[in-house]
């Protein structure tokens, strides 16, 4: 379970292709016959360079892969359902990760390179500094230092600025949000909007929603409760405006 595990394993599966150089070939019997009769030996050179290159370029083939993966190890924090976790990033930006989401960024060389890979629903306090990218599968979200919330999702991409400035591309599409912009990309469609909130609803345990299809809003209730939803005669596309809490199901 150690982030160097896969790593290790495929050095062990290589290193049974492995063998050694074929420089020494044992004759057949009647020609050692032939030899021993007439009593001519056949010295024969052993080309000892071969198998030592060979042995060298692996070595050296090994310490290339080592300072370029060992060296830099991949950081990765990972939130089961109905789990909640803040933390914080090697520059003290902070990070709330919501459930069933995760984030993977190398730590060395950190500030100069403030790179991340979001998968779920994330609330960022960047500390300044250069820029910081956050990655996702539907979209790239750049900033200097500011306080903002992403949510990717198979169809839906959310982002919302609530301090400084942050710039999206998504789809080809490239906005800039100030402190109280939304961008929405639900299905394919584009839009830009509000919000007056100063900090993500599902930080302070409720999920919150605005004209979003039913189906995103059940699949957030499967997230934080870790339960699963069995729908019959159900329109999931129909638009929900509203939210619950995450503290109590009966609710």
């Amino acid at each position: 379970q150690l982030n160097d595990a896969e790593f290790n394993q495929y050095i062990i599966d290589n290193a049974k292709l492995f063998k050694a150089s074929h420089h020494s070939n044992i004759d057949d019997f009647n020609t050692f016959k032939t030899h021993y009769q007439s009593k001519n030996t056949t010295v024969r050179t052993l080309n000892w360079w071969s198998p030592l290159l060979k042995i060298a370029s692996v070595i050296v083939i090994a310490l290339g892969v080592y300072f370029t993966f060992l060296n830099n190890p991949e950081t990765v924090f990972k939130t089961l359902a109905s789990e909640k976790i803040s933390f914080e990033l090697p520059d003290q930006s902070k990070v709330e990760l919501n459930a069933q989401s995760s984030i993977t960024f190398h730590s060395k060389n950190w500030e100069n390179n403030r790179l991340l890979t979001l998968q779920g629903e994330a609330y960022f306090k960047v500390s300044k500094g250069k820029v910081f990218d956050v990655k996702t599968t539907q979209g790239l979200v750049t900033v200097v230092g500011t306080q903002f919330n992403v949510k990717q999702r198979e169809q839906y991409f959310e982002v919302k600025c609530f301090e400084g400035v942050v710039r999206v591309t998504s789809n080809n599409i490239t906005k800039q949000l100030e402190a109280g912009d939304t961008f929405q990309i639900l299905n394919g469609a584009f839009t830009q909007g509000t919000t007056k909130a100063t900090s993500p609803k599902w930080i302070d345990q409720m999920s919150e929603f605005e004209a979003i299809p039913f189906k995103e809003v059940l699949a957030e209730l499967e997230r934080q409760f870790n339960i699963q939803i069995t729908l019959k005669s159900v329109d999931t596309n129909r638009l929900f405006t509203g939210g619950f809490m995450h503290t109590n199901l009966e609710n």
